[in-house]
């Protein structure tokens, strides 16, 4: 019986882009000859990940995994919202984010965790699972807050399942306040995040380069009018204002009280729970954003499909 190196395991994982595990176990069982590997795993169907690694993928999950003190959500992406529905695929995602809470919000970190009571990582588990569901799949992201005291609370839009959805957000809370009372608002908070799509929590925080850029457009959007420079500036000072209340979590219109923005909701949650409350952190992760989809070529699919590729 042939001694299997981790040197063979992953030369035959770069020629096929099948998961670790399944090339340990093609090595095995071909007595660690490569072409007969290679061979053993295209007939179990494993060798067609690396041909799928390049395929689009812009559908999935955002799945989130919280205690009272901590949350973290990840990105898991698919081809199709078919495999999203699938419940291995589920599981998967599910068990992906409860180990992210361990990793801090450190993708790499994540990719290489073990996963669950298996020898194999976060990423060769979803690499197993492109050989097995047939759609290139990829860890795309990961984000963790936590706090002291108060509370990380999360909000996830479009359920597929308990902690999985479509839109995931998280945000921390802190404050002695009272904890019931702070997850309530947390949960509002994060629902309006959801909705809302604030790039910032204040000011302070907004990019800067953003504020710049919409600056220069606002001031040659106000020059079209002919006023004075003096009148211009007000202009653009007061259309600024109007943009900081589009995008700023703090003066946006609370979408539970559009009569007051957050900051204000804020005061009069911090007097609920009997204690001042402070907004530190917020990830809001909507699946596929971003993602260059690029274009669908009809004509190639139906040649793909005819070749049985």
């Amino acid at each position: 019986m042939a001694t299997i190196t981790a040197t063979m395991v992953k030369e035959l994982r770069d020629q096929t882009g099948a998961g670790m595990m399944d090339c340990k176990a093609a090595l095995k069982e071909t007595d660690g000859e490569m072409e007969a590997a290679i061979d053993w795993l295209r007939a179990k169907g494993l060798s067609k990940a690396a041909k799928k690694a390049g395929r689009v993928a812009a559908e999935g999950l955002i799945g989130l995994a919280s205690t009272d003190k901590e949350a973290a959500v990840v990105e898991v992406n698919s081809e199709t919202d078919f495999v999203a529905r699938n419940p291995t695929f589920q599981e998967t995602v599910s068990e992906i984010a409860s180990i992210a809470l361990t990793t801090k919000g450190d993708l790499e970190k994540l990719g290489a965790a073990a996963y669950g009571e298996t020898e194999a990582s976060v990423a060769d588990t979803l690499k197993e699972m492109v050989g097995t569901i047939g759609e290139n799949m990829s860890l795309r992201r990961t984000a963790h807050l936590g706090v002291g005291d108060g509370v990380v609370a999360s909000y996830i839009h479009n359920q597929a399942a308990p902690g999985l959805g479509k839109i995931g957000v998280i945000v921390a809370i802190e404050s002695t306040g009272d904890a019931g009372k702070l997850t309530n608002f947390g949960k509002q908070v994060a629902m309006h995040i959801a909705a809302a799509n604030p790039q910032a929590i204040d000011t302070d925080s907004l990019d800067q380069e953003l504020v710049a850029r919409e600056r220069t457009v606002l001031t040659e959007q106000a020059k079209e009018s002919g006023k004075p420079e003096a009148v211009i500036e007000k202009m653009v000072e007061g259309r600024l204002r109007k943009f900081f209340q589009e995008v700023v979590l703090l003066q946006q219109a609370f979408v539970h009280d559009p009569d007051n923005t957050v900051a204000k909701a804020m005061e009069a949650a911090a007097e609920d729970a009997g204690a001042p409350i402070k907004i530190t952190g917020f990830y809001r992760f909507a699946l596929g954003e971003g993602i260059d989809r690029g274009e669908d070529d009809f004509a190639a699919e139906v040649a793909a499909a005819a070749s049985g590729s």
